[in-house]
């Protein structure tokens, strides 16, 4: 009997140990669509739009405390809703950030090593042809690759564009991929890791009246590219856009991703049958130690779902976004009625 007490007390204090690990629920800034990145010295980089200002702030602390925000720039236009929004990514010494306004024209941005934010152009080397505003940005060692939904021949196409000088310059805009249905899902954010030399694009497909998630590989450093490969075995037969285009990270040197179907959220890799893992939209992922973690809105809460299968309620909010703290930690970041929220959750 006294065994038994005693495991009962230990996995009870074991839980609530475990449950110490998160803290639910901040708001630390007003705004709309942040976007969050870890440098190698573990400080975690926040971007927002709020009106037509970029935003910024920092926490060196672990998430615990957050810096006062910073204007970065003001665009006339900054597109800050409905899944666009300032992208930000780290290369291997600064930070790179582009920035959309409403007639479709991408800006870009580097912070300097006296922590001043440089404007260095435009991405998009044709007019206003990122109409939908809707782009996404990754960064590995000196590659910075930027991917987005592109108009300059009428009909939406992934055009992409690779920065190998952190940010400063960029290359001439490259066609990644056209559907042969003419266009791909026009209201659906592509997404773009890279790993190395190595660089996936997922993007949300239009072909025969489905609405596919595709993955797409290049090998060198995005100078050529692969065919795009249909993710999962399932389609969606959908006369319109669900405005969700999922989310991608690399784990192991495997691209792991996660996306919308009728509104359930399915895990995937290439090549392999997808699993459901809860339902809902606006999913997003983040891999620690080669475990994923996922976040996604569910009935208007954001919700996560830690590796073992618990899943936690953070409140209400939409478009979650997840980033590694540390090794045990994950900082979500949402909004909700034009605030910024974080939680840290742990692994």
């Amino acid at each position: 009997m006294k065994l038994t007490v005693l495991i009962f007390y230990s996995f009870l204090i074991s839980a609530i140990c475990e449950q110490s690990k998160d803290s639910i629920g901040e708001i630390i800034a007003k705004g709309q669509m942040p976007n969050v990145i870890r440098d190698k010295s573990g400080t975690l980089h926040i971007v927002y739009g709020t009106g037509d200002s970029i935003m910024y702030l920092t926490s060196s602390d672990g998430a615990k405390k957050f810096s006062n925000p910073v204007l970065i720039s003001k665009i006339r236009g900054l597109a800050a809703s409905h899944t666009r929004g300032p992208q930000i990514a780290v290369n291997q010494n600064e930070l790179v950030l582009t920035a959309c306004n409403d007639l479709g024209d991408i800006f870009s941005f580097v912070m300097s090593q006296s922590g001043n934010w440089l404007a260095t152009g435009r991405v998009n080397d044709v007019d206003t042809v990122a109409k939908e505003n809707l782009m996404s940005l990754s960064s590995e060692g000196s590659n910075t690759y930027a991917v987005w939904l592109d108009l300059r021949d009428g009909q939406n196409k992934i055009f992409g564009a690779r920065s190998s000088d952190g940010g400063r310059t960029w290359s001439k805009n490259k066609m990644i991929y056209t559907s042969p249905g003419k266009t791909v899902c026009e209201c659906c954010k592509p997404s773009v890791a890279v790993d190395g030399s190595k660089l996936y694009i997922m993007f949300r497909n239009s072909i025969d009246g489905n609405r596919d998630m595709y993955l797409i590989r290049s090998d060198d450093y995005g100078n050529s590219f692969g065919a795009a490969q249909k993710l999962g075995m399932g389609s969606w037969a959908l006369n319109g856009c669900p405005m969700d285009g999922g989310g991608i990270v690399v784990n192991n040197g495997i691209p792991q991703t996660v996306w919308n179907r009728k509104s359930v959220i399915y895990a995937a890799e290439p090549g392999k049958e997808e699993k459901e893992i809860g339902k809902g939209r606006n999913c997003t992922i983040e891999s620690v130690n080669g475990k994923n973690i996922y976040a996604w809105v569910e009935n208007g809460e954001i919700v996560v779902l830690k590796p073992g299968g618990v899943k936690l309620n953070l409140g209400k909010g939409l478009q979650p976004a997840l980033k590694a703290v540390d090794s045990n930690t994950v900082i979500c970041i949402w909004e909700n009625e034009k605030q910024i929220h974080r939680a840290l959750v742990g692994i």
